[in-house]
């Protein structure tokens, strides 16, 4: 079953539909949804769950490559990434002074590469009122699972070419799947024992 042949699954487009409008509440005003920042996190477990079935399901079946796997991201994603940067970057020409300017248009430059979250988690906080300055700020995320899309596969690779059983394989990246949902609830856990 490859990448075009697997399987709709509806429940997941509503698990992500109510992700974005969690998050789109919360921005409108966080007092309506105090939460709906969680949204983000639950879109990339989706996306997280998505890329990994696509990505072992190839794998299994002997027919992922990594050319074509960039391609679909690539395709999928940077036309209107490219866009979005392209009118955010008019509209910082047209309405902030040079002072504020900089902030994004340096936001911009770094996003084109997928690293625009590094330099935005030293230069701001995410809820700090010059947050409002850089209507490009979410780009963080889009960074972040990029990043996810660029390594995460690789990773999968040397994983499967290393255990050449899927059951073997299949366990590992779910004892891996487990190991970092559990560290993130339970944090001092994994440093303290």
């Amino acid at each position: 079953m490859s990448y075009n042949k697997l399987s709709y699954r509806p429940e997941v487009d509503g698990l992500r539909a109510l992700a974005v409008l969690s998050v789109f509440i919360y921005h409108l005003n966080e007092n309506w949804l105090t939460g709906g920042f969680l949204g983000v996190d639950i879109f990339f477990v989706i996306s997280g769950f998505l890329i990994t079935r696509i990505i072992t399901t190839e794998m299994v079946e002997g027919k992922f490559e990594f050319k074509t796997f960039y391609n679909r991201r690539i395709k999928r994603i940077y036309p209107v990434f490219i866009l979005t940067l392209f009118i955010a970057s008019i509209f910082s020409s047209l309405v902030f002074i040079r002072s504020e300017g900089e902030l994004l248009r340096r936001t911009i430059e770094l996003a084109v590469g997928f690293v625009s979250n590094f330099y935005l988690s030293h230069r701001q906080g995410y809820f700090d009122l010059a947050a409002n300055e850089n209507p490009i700020l979410h780009i963080w995320s889009l960074a972040v699972e990029e990043q996810y899309y660029i390594l995460f596969p690789i990773i999968l690779y040397f994983l499967y070419k290393k255990t050449q059983k899927s059951n073997i394989f299949m366990k590992i990246v779910i004892g891996l799947f487990i190991f970092f949902v559990l560290s993130s609830f339970l944090p001092k856990a994994v440093y303290e024992s």
